[in-house]
């Protein structure tokens, strides 16, 4: 890989995890949805499902970590990032498994990522709460979590498909 080729994929890298940022600060922008307490849209996944798509599994779960990390740093809390790092984490790692088989679309995988990162909120909140009762609350979570995945899919696939298109362009 020639340094052009560094620079060019360092870039877009930087690109992906930018608008992942900037996703994630819109997001928090948007206020709760009122009957679902805690039901996020998941813009940032637009991102993470075009970067598995369009520069590869360890790519995207890179640029979802920097971005979780960073988002937590500018506009969390020590509590908010422990649930984005085991919804991100276990999320990302599951849409990479999912892609690897090729029986799911972007929209299948997304909206997997979406039930996952709902899976891992709850395991620490129920690991911080020291109870598990709160488990009652994951199949209302799983509902919101499959219909943004699909949607938030949709548009990633959408995107995908836009990239695809000039891929060799990028890298």
């Amino acid at each position: 890989m020639n340094n052009s080729t560094k620079t060019s994929k360092i870039t877009l890298y930087g690109i992906f995890a930018a608008l992942a940022m900037i996703l994630s600060y819109v997001e928090l922008q948007i206020p709760a949805f009122f009957a679902v307490p805690g039901m996020k849209l998941g813009l940032t996944n637009i991102v993470v499902v075009v970067a598995l798509y369009v520069l590869g599994e360890k790519s995207a779960f890179f640029i979802n970590l920097i971005r979780i990390l960073v988002v937590s740093l500018l506009f969390g809390t020590v509590m908010s990032l422990w649930f984005s790092l085991a919804g991100g984490i276990l999320s990302t790692l599951i849409m990479i498994l999912l892609k690897r088989c090729n029986k799911f679309s972007p929209v299948g995988v997304s909206a997997a990522g979406g039930i996952t990162h709902n899976i891992g909120q709850i395991i620490v909140a129920m690991l911080m709460l020291n109870t598990g009762f709160i488990i009652w609350y994951l199949p209302i979570l799983w509902i919101t979590g499959v219909v943004s995945g699909v949607l938030i899919g949709i548009i990633g696939g959408i995107v995908y498909k836009r990239l695809s298109h000039n891929h060799d362009e990028f890298l």
